[in-house]
């Protein structure tokens, strides 16, 4: 027999009031996000280790956070494009938690935040330089409105 187009694959059916509220999470997300100005914290090559500059960025967003003690925050951690999938989120997974660790050690109390790895799966940039991977090597604090 053959084959029709398409058979075998299952489509994952989402309700367009689902899709709706899921967007409307993300916006005000990003919107809450935005306001707060917290800092995005960025990674060496292969490394989970934070960066003098890191930690600056950290301790300025600990501040922010001291002010807004009800906040809580989703770490998400990041990779390049190189690398396997899943190195890249067991990767994503340390740099994750060693943002959320470095500003427990400040102080901001662990059942503010939840840690996603997001490996290389959400690149900020998708250009295939030097400068792009910088940019996709990072812990990125999303506030939870």
């Amino acid at each position: 027999g053959t084959e029709r187009p398409g058979s075998g694959i299952a489509m994952a059916k989402v309700d367009p009031a689902t899709a709706r509220r899921q967007m409307d999470e993300m916006r005000a997300e990003q919107n809450a996000t935005e306001a707060a100005g917290l800092r995005d914290v960025f990674f060496g090559y292969d490394t989970w280790s934070i960066s003098e500059e890191g930690r600056q960025a950290l301790t300025r967003d600990a501040e922010w956070l001291r002010l807004h003690p009800a906040v809580q925050l989703k770490v998400e951690g990041h990779c390049d494009e190189r690398g396997s999938t899943t190195y890249n989120f067991v990767l994503a997974e340390k740099r994750a938690k060693s943002v959320r660790n470095y500003l427990m050690e400040l102080g901001i109390r662990p059942e503010r935040f939840t840690v996603v790895s997001y490996g290389k799966e959400r690149p900020f940039c998708k250009d295939r330089s030097d400068a792009c991977y910088q940019q996709n090597r990072r812990g990125h604090l999303v506030v939870r409105p």
